[in-house]
């Protein structure tokens, strides 16, 4: 039997999102927009461009792997008892809440610890199914949708519009100057990109959506549902094709009448601490998986070895192993019960594995202070 999974969480590139079938019948738009796939292709490619193999963000993909139990262990049965065949089945549970997100076109719900990767999961997708820089959009109690979709900079507008009648009589020409103009005023956000027509579908990172106030979640529902969204600054013109700035660095696209529909939903991956609830009609429609706790001792051995053993060579690698090791046993020791995040060991490791090294006295102090509790205000 074929494996139905596109991604697997590897760290392994391929095309699989090119095998993605059809939409099911209820999640395919109404309302459909012209598009011409010989441009979008170009666009994708301009895309693609972007992505920059030295760049945080590509390196963040890279390294993220979902774990990988070891041939002949307990952890590749999910039926067994032991704690690390719990630990398999559930990031096997994560793997199958990507996939299905993808096949049903619904946006994913992740929820997790801090520094528990959820984050970086959705870099891991778009290194591994080759889909550009991935669109980051970050929540704040102050954040509402048009922030993502678009900003139009009307003061600007407004300001040329002035200084145009001081230096020349406008005349009848002068309106249509001006609307010819306005899309150098307004550009797309991260979700307003990521519902563009697309050659492959995108992912959208909507980043600790439990810190938006109580209306976003709702405010979403309708984009989720239409895959589309209107620019009244645009529809209300009588010019019907506006170039517009996309937030992928240096491109452009072409709006019509205002317009903008998806024909490849994005890739949606919601993060959340679990700070709060999320009312019913805004859960039905998500997909929603929770973030392993990364607490055993192997799955952290693959994670610090995705991240340092290339950056510090196989000869100095092997010679800090010793090191690296105990650091790790020492951090999952710590994490019973306690609220300490992946990135914690990750900073403490890069500090003990350099060839100029603290000492004794210097470790013992920089892990207590790098390893701080999470979960209570008092330094512990």
């Amino acid at each position: 039997m074929n494996d139905w999974k596109i991604f697997h969480g590897n760290r392994e590139p391929h095309q699989g999102i090119s095998t993605l079938p059809n939409a099911p019948s209820w999640r395919q738009f109404k309302r459909q927009l012209d598009v011409n796939e010989k441009v979008l292709k170009a666009h994708w490619q301009d895309i693609l461009n972007l992505v920059k193999e030295d760049s945080r963000e590509y390196q963040r993909g890279k390294s993220f792997r979902v774990f990988s139990p070891p041939p002949g262990s307990d952890q590749v049965n999910p039926e067994s008892p032991g704690k690390k065949g719990k630990i398999y089945q559930a990031y096997q549970e994560l793997i199958d809440g990507v996939n299905a997100a993808i096949y049903l076109r619904r946006p994913l719900l992740v929820t997790g610890r801090p520094g528990s990767g959820k984050t970086s999961l959705a870099y891991a997708i778009a290194y591994e199914l080759q889909l550009g820089p991935v669109l980051a959009w970050s929540i704040t109690t102050r954040t509402i949708l048009q922030n993502g979709l678009y900003n139009y900079d009307a003061i600007a507008r407004l300001q040329n519009l002035q200084l145009l009648k001081l230096k020349q009589d406008l005349g009848q020409e002068a309106p249509q100057q001006l609307e010819e103009n306005i899309g150098q005023y307004l550009q797309l956000g991260p979700v307003g990109t990521a519902f563009l027509p697309s050659y492959q579908p995108r992912v959208l990172l909507i980043d600790e959506i439990d810190k938006s106030d109580i209306n976003l979640p709702n405010d979403l529902l309708n984009l989720f549902e239409e895959g589309g969204y209107s620019i009244p600054e645009l529809e209300r013109l009588q010019t019907q094709e506006v170039t517009v700035r996309t937030a992928d660095f240096g491109l452009t696209t072409e709006i019509q009448g205002g317009q903008v529909q998806c024909n490849k939903f994005p890739i949606v991956v919601m993060t959340s601490n679990g700070e709060r609830d999320f009312p019913a009609p805004f859960l039905r429609r998500c997909l929603r998986v929770r973030m392993p706790e990364p607490h055993d001792y192997e799955f952290l051995s693959q994670v610090v070895n995705a991240h340092f053993a290339k950056e510090l060579g196989e000869k100095h690698w092997q010679e800090a192993q010793g090191t690296i090791n105990q650091l790790i046993q020492d951090f999952v020791t710590k994490q019973q019960g306690k609220e300490v995040a992946t990135d914690q060991l990750l900073s403490t490791i890069y500090l003990f594995s350099r060839q100029v090294q603290p000492d004794a006295m210097d470790q013992e102090s920089l892990k207590q202070l790098l390893l701080k509790r999470l979960d209570s205000s008092v330094d512990q």
